[in-house]
C-alpha cells in the first residue's frame, strides 16, 4: 500500500523546521517532501527539471502551499496545477501568514481547497500543522490514491 505524501512548499527555513517538528509529532515526518520555491513545487508536481525522473502519477495526498514564495507565487503555482489534468484534483491548502483579503479571494478563485492563516505562537502552529496533516492524510479521500491505514 502506498503511504500518502505531503508536499510542503515553504521558503522560510524557520517555518519549515517548525512544520517538520509538527509532522514528526504527528508521525508524518517520513511522508513529507519539501519544495522551497514556487518553481520547485511545479517541477516536483509535473515531474520536470530536477524531478524529471519522478513518476508524475505518484501524487501527494495534499499540498501545503505558502503564498509568498520566490520565483513563482503560491497563487501562480495553484493556477498552474489546477490547469494540468494530472494535478488538478490534488488537494491544495494555502498555508500562509498573509491576512490580506485579496490573497484569500485569489486563492479560492484559483482553486484552493482551504486557506489557513499561520499562527505566530509556536505551540499553536505545531498543533495546527499536526491537525491539518492528520486530517488531509488520515481522513480526506482522493480518487487516485490508496489510503494510509
Amino acid at each position: 500500500m502506498n503511504i500518502m505524501t505531503i508536499l510542503l512548499v515553504e521558503d522560510n527555513p524557520d517555518e519549515e523546521k517548525l512544520a517538520m517538528i509538527a509532522f514528526q509529532k504527528s508521525g508524518l515526518k517520513e511522508n513529507v517532501e519539501v519544495a522551497r520555491d514556487g518553481q520547485e513545487a511545479v517541477d516536483y508536481m509535473l515531474a520536470q527539471g530536477e524531478y524529471q525522473e519522478r513518476d508524475v502519477k505518484d501524487l501527494p495526498g495534499v499540498i501545503f502551499l505558502d503564498i509568498n514564495l520566490p520565483k513563482l507565487s503560491g497563487i501562480e503555482v495553484l493556477r498552474i496545477l489546477r490547469t494540468d489534468p494530472r494535478t488538478k484534483h490534488v488537494p491544495i491548502v494555502l498555508l500562509t501568514s498573509s491576512d490580506e483579503p485579496q490573497d484569500m479571494i485569489d486563492g479560492y478563485e484559483s482553486g484552493a481547497n482551504s486557506y489557513i492563516h499561520k499562527p505566530f505562537d509556536f505551540h499553536e502552529f505545531v498543533l495546527q500543522i499536526k491537525t491539518l496533516g492528520n486530517y488531509w492524510i488520515d481522513y480526506n479521500r482522493t480518487p487516485y490514491a490508496e489510503r494510509r491505514m
